[in-house]
């Protein structure tokens, strides 16, 4: 909900939340706080109806709506900037370090760049926190080739090329999850969804690595390859069985890709088994 920006439904829901009775009092707390910082945050949304239009705002986009509250902001807190910075790299993984990545996209201050990019390349961060970091300076409008490790692996990234949704992923990362759902998405819908979130947090992982550059290709046995991976580690995950022959018949897998099958699987399967906690 907050990743989509519907920040008013969202206040609304922990409005509700707080007037339930029932809950765990830490539960209470955590709903409160948040709330609080949303209301600080975003006060442009306080109040606001779903789907709800502003009439004197209406043809303003939410990104100078943005723009708009964060330069008020700074001239209440000229510090306000380096307040986000050290919201987002100082805080545990949580959904304020996301909100405060995404403030910090409409900061008209170039020192933000380098710091992000500093963290990028000095701090040990899970592979997904460093995409948010990338996709956050995109929105900044920063471009070029950052390269940082990620894990065991090297990646560089083209900052203006970074998707910012799904859809902007290239052609074979969507076909590969295609092929995934024409074996399953009948019989085996649970294991499709699976699929679908696996993948989606797989493909952030490793954008920029050599393995994500290995799906990008028209081969179609490479595709085959990754969505057999994909399929066998969610089968594996979700039913504690192997039936791996059966899956690689699925897709094709002969002996001779055998090698780069195995390979795409420990890749695959070593995320799945780290997920947020991994680095």
């Amino acid at each position: 909900m907050l990743e989509n920006e519907r920040y008013g439904e969202a206040m609304q829901l922990l409005q509700f939340l707080l007037q339930c009775q029932g809950q765990e009092q830490k539960h209470y707390d955590e709903w409160s706080a948040l709330l609080q910082w949303l209301e600080a945050a975003f006060p442009q949304y306080m109040n606001q109806a779903p789907d709800a239009a502003e009439p004197d705002d209406e043809d303003i986009s939410e990104d100078e709506i943005a723009r708009r509250h964060l330069r008020s902001k700074l001239e209440e807190d000229a510090g306000y900037g380096d307040k986000l910075l050290r919201m987002a790299m100082n805080e545990p993984l949580s959904e304020q370090t996301m909100l405060a990545l995404e403030q910090l996209s409409y900061l008209d201050q170039p020192e933000i760049d380098e710091a992000l990019i500093r963290w990028l390349k000095e701090a040990k961060l899970h592979p997904l926190l460093q995409f948010r970091v990338v996709q956050t300076l995109r929105k900044r409008g920063h471009e070029g080739t950052i390269t940082f490790s990620r894990g065991d692996m090297k990646a560089e990234i083209e900052v203006e090329s970074v998707p910012l949704q799904p859809n902007e992923f290239p052609e074979p990362i969507i076909r590969i999850l295609e092929r995934v759902a024409d074996q399953t998405e009948v019989h085996e819908p649970t294991l499709f969804y699976f699929a679908q979130e696996l993948w989606s947090q797989f493909v952030m992982a490793v954008y920029g690595t050599g393995d994500y550059r290995s799906m990008l290709t028209d081969d179609d046995s490479l595709l085959d390859i990754w969505a057999a991976a994909l399929h066998q580690a969610v089968s594996e995950t979700l039913s504690g069985g192997s039936g791996e022959e059966e899956i690689r018949a699925m897709y094709g897998i002969t002996d001779t890709m055998r090698f780069r099958y195995e390979q795409a699987y420990r890749s695959v399967k070593q995320f799945a088994a780290t997920g947020m906690s991994g680095s």
